[in-house]
């Protein structure tokens, strides 16, 4: 009787908690992009985004591990204006016809009990791949009020140095510092 206890309570917990499956978020688009923000000519503080990102999240909430993978659209740069949305296309700054898209793999996930704190990861833009550190401002995991589904909210940012990546023209005056940040809301699969 005591085996058989012993063996139901331990089946339990290997079921309950080791062996929990990592889950999958997909990107909601209509709530998902990138913005960023730069210093113009020493006057202002401009704010640039892009309207389109793809990407899934697979967290593993026992293991606390997660990986995040993002695909950004660059021709869904929105500056406000057409003629800038444009320019900044052109090959001296990001060059979308040859490059139409940028990404973002995870290396590291870094949590704080059950929170991630940072993301470790690859950027890639124009082709260069650069290392870059995310700090996770928010991180919520709930149901979504509406859709009824596990989903999670991420707001978190880091910052680059655009002329690594073949992007600096005009650089210093217009500076080569670029602050990114990242909101994403994603739906369980």
């Amino acid at each position: 009787m005591k085996k058989t206890l012993f063996a139901a309570a331990f089946a339990s917990l290997l079921t309950n908690s080791a062996f929990a499956a990592p889950q999958t978020y997909t990107f909601d688009p209509a709530h998902s992009f990138p913005h960023f923000s730069y210093d113009h000519i020493g006057m202002t503080t401009q704010a640039l985004r892009f309207n389109d990102m793809t990407g899934t999240v697979i967290l593993d909430k026992e293991a606390k591990t997660g990986q995040v993978d993002a695909i950004i659209d660059m021709k869904s740069i929105d500056t406000g204006f057409d003629n800038f949305n444009q320019g900044i296309q052109a090959a001296d700054f990001l060059d979308t016809a040859q490059f139409p898209t940028a990404t973002f793999k995870s290396t590291k996930v870094i949590f704080e009990g059950d929170k991630p704190v940072s993301i470790d990861g690859d950027l890639t833009i124009k082709g260069v791949t650069k290392p870059i550190t995310l700090t996770v401002q928010s991180f919520i995991n709930k149901t979504h009020p509406m859709l009824k589904k596990d989903a999670i909210g991420v707001t978190a940012s880091g910052v680059l140095k655009r002329s690594e990546f073949n992007a600096g023209k005009f650089a210093p005056l217009v500076g080569d510092d670029v602050t990114l940040n990242i909101v994403v809301e994603a739906l369980a699969q």
